[in-house]
């Protein structure tokens, strides 16, 4: 290269550096239009204020949504979206504001649509920019719905004020209101990983009725599960006026079958304005989610089903997810009005986690096989409406020995369709003969599946493999809040 290409290089180059000065100095401003709006509002220049930024859980966007809307109640406040394309998602409230390279500019707000419970829901704000004042003070802030499919996990805000302290005492008065207008509040919630894995989605089940007249337990076992859930709750505030704790963990333990959800569900139907999350299988990893809507809504119960499918099942720390429900537990303030309710059908999985760790369960109950005497209840119970007699009734619940609600509830149904087929009512027959069809050898395993240990039933081989309980693979591990949404039905948030 000789002297001359050298000189026209040169020269080159100084020109591009000329040009660059001018684009950066003269063509394109340092505020982006959006940026230029949300100075106006501030009254400073906008480049000059830190962000803020507060994660929200998502299943709180409704209460996000709802709070912000009170907290700019009355007030002059502007709503704008942020147009300039899908990289707005990626980009914080700083580079909307000031960006050389994307002239970001408001545009239509982003909404979605929540759900505030089993049947109703409210359109949200997912992305958008909120010009208002506080206590007199300019500040505008950013609203995200999470978006993990842009590395965006949780709900944020992000806050502009020219005053820190601003930002401050308004994300105090904001989580208040947060709480204050929950849509959580008194509701039954669930618990779910969402399509991206480890992030728990929340949805809303619909709170069950359960009547004391619908359970048959052994005298005084019912009775003495409500004493403890729900009426140490009513004396919340003689207990804590004698330095009493409410906090109280109760284990409800048996073999499949045998009425352990219908008490969950009973003790769910006589809390009606009481928050409650449950947790079934493999949602349980989400305790501490559970924990912290409970200590927030109190008064709440925590149910946790099935636990021994869990037990020694590891989530984010070596130690296996039992102990982070114990933990959870510890995290709670004794005076917290919150039950925990856990159901298992192998108390021996559970026995030395918790006897190493005292007084999280100050309460086992055990919810046996029925006797005779309730499973004559049970099947005049699922018997109500039909045309059996009462001594037919007694003489199939002799018969049936070890079996459960949901063998009663079977029978009756088979003798139903039996009946249906001739186009009759069902008759006493019909219940016998379906009878003799589900204590035969060839249903040992339909039994089984009805709650019944598998050697129970006339005429029945005693196989091995144990009672059902100790027959539950490994699969039924993997239940999920869908699982508890298929007992009360349920609504996304």
């Amino acid at each position: 290269m000789d002297e001359d290409d050298r000189e026209f290089m040169r020269a080159v180059g100084q020109y591009l550096k000329r040009v660059n000065e001018v684009v950066e100095g003269e063509i394109v401003p340092k505020l982006t239009p959006l940026g230029e709006v949300i100075g106006q509002h501030l009254g400073i220049d906008a480049t000059t204020v830190s962000v803020v930024t507060e994660p929200i859980a998502d299943h709180r966007l409704v209460d996000l949504d709802l709070a912000l809307d009170a907290l700019d109640a009355g007030a002059d406040g502007r709503l704008l979206g942020v147009g300039g394309g899908e990289q707005r998602h990626h980009m914080g409230f700083a580079e909307w504001v000031s960006n050389p390279h994307v002239r970001y500019a408001p545009g239509p707000v982003d909404y979605a649509e929540r759900a505030t419970g089993p049947d109703t829901g409210r359109r949200v704000v997912s992305l958008g920019i909120r010009l208002l004042s506080f206590k007199g003070r300019p500040l505008a802030l950013a609203q995200r719905a999470s978006a993990p499919q842009y590395g965006r996990s949780s709900a944020m805000v992000e806050i502009m004020t020219e005053d820190p302290s601003t930002a401050a005492e308004f994300l105090e008065a904001l989580r208040s209101a947060m709480v204050a207008h929950s849509v959580l509040r008194g509701k039954v919630l669930s618990f779910e990983a969402t399509e991206y894995g480890r992030d728990a989605g929340a949805t809303f089940l619909r709170r069950p009725a359960v009547a004391r007249g619908d359970i048959v337990l052994p005298e005084g076992v019912l009775e003495e599960t409500v004493e403890h859930v729900v009426e140490i709750g009513a004396y919340r505030e003689e207990l804590r006026a004698a330095g009493q704790h409410l906090k109280r963990g109760v284990l409800l333990y048996g073999p499949p079958g045998t009425g352990k959800t219908l008490t969950v569900r009973h003790l769910l139907s006589a809390t009606p304005d009481t928050t409650a999350i449950v947790l079934t299988g493999s949602s349980i990893r989400f305790i501490s989610a559970a924990a912290e809507i409970a200590r927030t809504f109190q008064p709440a119960i925590v149910v946790l089903e099935d636990i021994d499918l869990v037990a020694m099942e590891r989530h984010a720390t070596p130690q296996p997810l039992l102990f982070e429900v114990l933990d959870a537990l510890d995290g709670l303030d004794g005076d917290a009005d919150v039950a925990f309710v856990m159901t298992t059908n192998r108390v021996d999985v559970l026995e030395r986690a918790l006897a190493e760790r005292p007084g999280r369960v100050d309460l086992a109950v055990e919810i046996p096989l029925p006797s005779l005497g309730e499973r004559e209840r049970l099947f005049r119970l699922y018997a109500r409406d039909l045309p059996f007699t009462d001594a037919a009734l007694d003489e199939a619940a002799r018969r049936a020995e070890d079996v459960t609600g949901s063998f009663a509830k079977e029978l009756m149904r088979r003798s139903v369709l039996r009946a249906g087929r001739r186009k009759e009512a069902p008759t006493d027959a019909d219940l016998g003969a379906e009878l003799e069809r589900l204590l035969s050898a060839r249903q040992q395993l339909t039994r089984s599946m009805l709650g019944a240990p598998s050697s129970s039933g006339e005429g029945s081989s005693t196989g091995e493999g144990g009672s059902t309980g100790e027959a539950r693979s490994s699969g039924e591990a993997r239940h999920s809040a869908t699982h508890a949404a298929s007992y009360f039905g349920y609504s996304p948030l």
